[in-house]
């Protein structure tokens, strides 16, 4: 079986409580950690993405992702908005974390499936777009390409994770959406939309792409199910 959650927000020092998007958040890493033990085995894999850990520095979140690292199951990561310790490709697989594959520029094959993803960015049509958000959004997309181009498509569906929605402020398909298109991408999960943005998620097939979102609150802190 494929799980998706995203927005773990996981803090080991317990110094960054998300309660202040509201009481749901109350204990939600245990709610998280009890459904996967609950629900997932250990040849299954679990997709995650972004906005993994708090921690600001690799080493302080080693705490959160060796946690992570030993629950049920293989683990496929994309990087969040707020994983600033997510670090270079060689310094990521020097932690040894034998569950838990980073999508960096590249894809992860599981079964008949084949993972791919980046992190995305915030919409361009954003009233607070700038000329240092367009230099990210082009990087990312060539980040998305490569991770397209590295995947083996015969006879593999692929699923695609990104952290930002894939669309416009006018929730039409983004650059990213559209290059999942030219990759025929069957899958895609992103997060980041907590709270009150949870009015602006949009779910269901844009481009002959089924689209779920899979922030934490948003699927009341379980796992969704994708195949």
């Amino acid at each position: 079986m494929i799980w998706a959650i995203g927005d773990l927000h996981f803090d080991f020092t317990k110094e960054k409580s998300m309660e202040i998007f509201g009481e749901n958040w109350k204990d939600h890493e245990d709610k998280i950690i009890e459904y996967w033990k609950d629900n997932v085995k250990e040849d299954d894999l679990v997709l995650v993405a972004g906005d993994i850990s708090w921690a600001l520095k690799l080493s302080d979140s080693l705490g959160d992702l060796n946690r992570i690292n030993d629950l049920p199951g293989q683990k496929c990561f994309i990087k969040g908005n707020h994983d600033f310790w997510w670090s270079t490709k060689s310094k990521l697989r020097k932690l040894n974390l034998s569950k838990i594959h980073f999508l960096f520029n590249d894809s992860f094959t599981y079964g008949d499936y084949i993972i791919c993803g980046t992190r995305g960015w915030i919409p361009k049509d954003s009233s607070e777009f700038t000329e240092d958000d367009e230099k990210i959004y082009r990087r990312e997309l060539m980040r998305l390409e490569a991770s397209l181009e590295n995947a083996n498509h015969e006879n593999k569906k692929i699923i695609c994770i990104i952290h930002y929605p894939p669309f416009t402020t006018k929730g039409k398909a983004n650059d990213f959406l559209e290059l999942m298109e030219k990759y025929k991408v069957s899958f895609c999960v992103y997060g980041h939309l907590h709270g009150e943005g949870h009015e602006f998620i949009k779910e269901g097939n844009y481009l002959g792409i089924d689209i779920k979102c899979v922030s934490s609150d948003y699927l009341d802190f379980e796992l969704l199910r994708l195949v």
